[in-house]
């Protein structure tokens, strides 16, 4: 059985190239009654046919692979029964990415990873519309030497992505070790990531929970659909807190607990605050007040300020792949997200 955190028409969507989030690949495998004893390296080489055995023997030692729930080492003999995990960094897309030269917010660097702050309007993955000027193009000249990038292979370094049009960290692997341990982290949802949104209205309550199965929706394939039920679409959950409310708009702190397509974005409209300024799921009108006057003015402004949704990547936290340490980032918000956010705290001073 495979799960991938990303579906193939992600990549093949013009407006819907750089939205997917977590980028790995997981497979689970139940070994048949008679199977003879055999390293477990060997056996997933056989099975899993487009990958190497050296990526295999990665993924062992990043501990991305368990059987029966329990990590193994290389020399593990595979049993009749047994039921096998591995977490792979999704597989490079084919195509050829050409190396760009373009200023990258790097917020910290070593052997094994970088720490990118991606600003608005920067597409994250190469694709059908956007075959340049991506992230992906400027990370494939910054790591010229890096093993996944060396035959100018689609994916670089890359473990999850954020939207076009949202702003904030992104955790780039430089190696393939690097890119498998971090890979399992995001599928075993041990990763901490929060977003801050502005959002139409208040939320209930100052803290809350948003359940909802999140698909493709039946009307606009360009947008996410939450379905409550379950009937279809994948398992997705957000974490919000609310920091400060100015009235008609409130600022938020959203935590994913999954990381879907469009999730804080889709799972925000679905509660009925949709973000502030996002036109793909309603926040670019006025959502709440009177749509006259000064308040439509203020509006009016804030959009111009702020002219996509307004949402930014805070923070990340993971374990370190080598080092095995704690770490953890912060971007502060930029300056479209903090100008938008001073005039609307400048309003609710005053009214």
């Amino acid at each position: 059985m495979l799960d991938s955190a990303l579906d193939d028409n992600d990549l093949l969507d013009p407006d819907n190239e750089d939205s997917g989030d977590e980028l790995y690949e997981h497979h689970r495998i139940v070994v048949d009654r008679g199977q003879e004893l055999l390293r477990i390296d060997k056996f997933l080489q056989h099975r899993l046919r487009n990958t190497s055995r050296n990526k295999i023997q990665e993924a062992i030692r990043a501990s991305a692979v368990e059987v029966n729930g329990a990590a193994v080492k290389p020399n593990y003999r595979i049993k009749p029964q047994d039921t096998i995990t591995i977490t792979l960094p999704e597989p490079p897309r084919e195509g050829k990415v050409v190396p760009e030269e373009m200023p990258l917010d790097i917020r910290y660097e070593d052997a094994e990873l970088l720490i990118v702050n991606k600003p608005a309007g920067l597409v994250v993955h190469p694709a059908y519309g956007h075959w340049q000027g991506t992230l992906v193009n400027g990370l494939a000249h910054h790591l010229a030497n890096l093993p996944t990038g060396r035959n100018g292979e689609v994916r670089p370094g890359l473990v999850h992505r954020i939207d076009k049009d949202t702003s904030g960290l992104l955790v780039i692997g430089k190696t393939e070790f690097a890119m498998t341990h971090l890979s399992n982290q995001f599928f075993h949802h041990t990763i901490q990531r929060s977003y801050l949104a502005l959002v139409w209205g208040t939320p209930p309550g100052p803290s809350g929970t948003i359940r909802g199965n999140l698909g493709r929706s039946l009307r606009d394939r360009k947008v996410q659909a939450v379905y409550p039920n379950g009937e279809q679409g994948k398992h997705a959950v957000t974490h919000y807190e609310v920091l400060e409310s100015f009235g008609p708009v409130t600022l938020v702190r959203c935590v994913l607990e999954t990381g879907r397509t469009h999730q804080i974005r889709a799972h925000m409209q679905y509660l009925g605050h949709p973000l502030f300024s996002d036109a793909t799921y309603g926040g670019d009108r006025i959502r709440v007040g009177q749509n006259t006057g000064a308040y439509r003015d203020l509006v009016e402004h804030a959009f111009q300020l702020l002219p996509r949704q307004a949402l930014h990547a805070r923070s990340l936290g993971f374990v370190h792949p080598v080092s095995g340490e704690s770490v953890y980032f912060e971007a502060e918000l930029p300056i479209d997200f903090a100008a938008a956010l001073d005039l609307w705290r400048t309003w609710a001073a005053s009214h």
